[in-house]
């Protein structure tokens, strides 16, 4: 979605109304609106929170129609935005990714490898790191402990039938769908498939096994305080 309107003294844009050459607010929706594939969340079942986590969009013009790859929809307490000694936050994600046979590479100068169930569980176990670390480890060591679990995640995305993973069964609107989990001592992944898209999911003190996922109809149920 890239429309542009104009009228008396106000433009339109993408990224929010330009008053008298003044840029208003971005509109969050905005890139999830221009996706192309359905977004999917937490079912009725989930009672709490919701919100946008507007990172994570591919493409070399992100944001345009058909070059939105994935992202985040969450659920429950945000990721802390610092350092937290004793972080007790509860929340779980739900990530989309599209059904992409072939992509073109950020520089626009050679294709990418299809996207699979491993790609969402990469998305997924890398957005679990982001949003989780151990409360010991001093912030100058984090980048060096990011790298080596992000290699281990990585490996782990790679082989989802291998040992590392178990079966776990759970609807997709209202259907029963396979998963691939795993635990970990800082939470919980998932990926499988579900209609149109792959998903992926993470969380912490929220628990995986009492999840289901539906197609969002209603965006903005996500951009209410």
């Amino acid at each position: 979605m890239d429309a542009t309107s104009q009228a008396v003294g106000t433009t339109a844009t993408a990224g929010g109304p330009v008053v008298g050459g003044q840029a208003g607010p971005a509109d969050p929706l905005v890139p999830y609106l221009s996706a192309d594939f359905p977004w999917y969340g937490l079912d009725e079942g989930w009672t709490g929170r919701r919100h946008l986590l507007p990172s994570g969009f591919g493409g070399p013009r992100a944001g345009a129609h058909g070059t939105v790859d994935y992202g985040s929809l969450g659920h429950g307490e945000e990721p802390a935005r610092q350092y937290e000694p004793r972080d007790v936050r509860k929340f779980a994600v739900v990530v989309t990714v599209a059904r992409r046979d072939s992509r073109r590479s950020a520089d626009n100068t050679g294709t990418l490898e299809a996207t699979s169930a491993s790609s969402a569980a990469w998305l997924a176990g890398s957005g679990l790191l982001a949003a989780t670390w151990p409360g010991q480890l001093d912030r100058a060591l984090r980048q060096d402990w990011l790298d080596q679990q992000s290699a281990l995640a990585w490996d782990l995305a790679d082989d989802l039938a291998g040992p590392g993973w178990s079966t776990l069964s759970l609807p997709v609107n209202g259907l029963p769908q396979p998963f691939r989990y795993r635990e970990s001592e800082y939470g919980w992944v998932l990926a499988g498939e579900a209609p149109g898209v792959l998903l992926g999911a993470y969380g912490r003190g929220v628990s995986a096994y009492g999840a289901g996922f539906a197609t969002v109809p209603d965006l903005t149920a996500y951009t209410r305080p």
